[in-house]
């Protein structure tokens, strides 16, 4: 693969997950906030979802640049933790996304802002090793 063509891969991938994550943050937004916490659960857990999805994006596109072969069926985390087993800074940080965003912050609504700003906080971390030049 060419260094343009993984330009234009960056540039489509990163294009992408960063489009999921500003709708994230206004998903947020409309969740209204009282001090430290949201106020409106079904907000969060849409923002996180799609945060969430935003991280796996800039995988799928991270395994492509490096080679890593994307499944034929559905993706599992597990499949994510393997291909990022020689990354493992950004495994850790897929790890901690993982629980924070789809876990708490999809499946269990946690209102806490001080745990999803961490959530998105891993999101973008990962989100940016495919940020083009």
């Amino acid at each position: 693969m060419t260094t343009q063509e993984q330009e234009h891969i960056k540039q489509k991938g990163y294009a992408e997950a960063m489009r999921y994550m500003a709708n994230a943050k206004d998903y947020l937004k409309l969740a209204g906030q009282k001090g430290r916490y949201y106020l409106d659960r079904k907000y969060v857990r849409t923002a996180c979802g799609t945060a969430y999805n935003g991280v796996l994006i800039a995988l799928d596109c991270f395994f492509k640049l490096k080679n890593i072969e994307l499944p034929k069926i559905r993706k599992s985390v597990d499949y994510y933790r393997q291909g990022l087993r020689e990354y493992q800074k950004m495994k850790d940080a897929f790890n901690s996304a993982y629980d924070t965003l789809h876990l708490n912050g999809y499946y269990d609504g946690n209102l806490d802002s001080d745990v999803i700003k961490i959530g998105f906080a891993r999101a973008n971390e990962i989100i940016s090793k495919i940020k083009p030049q």
